[in-house]
């Protein structure tokens, strides 16, 4: 895991066509935008872990 440290305007890019910015730091939580080409997926930790279990559900029911 890289770990950078970044203040509030400040960005990181991902490849050459994901900008990560960051918006706000605000106590504990920090606000980001995304910049990325829309044909790549951004989600939240939680809703890509339901996601991937939706598909293995989906895999293991066309298996059976």
């Amino acid at each position: 895991m890289l770990v950078l440290c970044r203040k509030a305007g400040q960005s990181i890019m991902i490849g050459d066509n994901v900008k990560l910015t960051i918006i706000e730091i605000h106590g504990s939580k920090v606000r980001l935008g995304i910049e990325a080409p829309a044909q790549v997926p951004v989600h939240r930790q939680e809703i890509y872990d339901l996601i991937q279990d939706q598909k293995n559900l989906s895999a293991v029911s066309i298996d059976s």
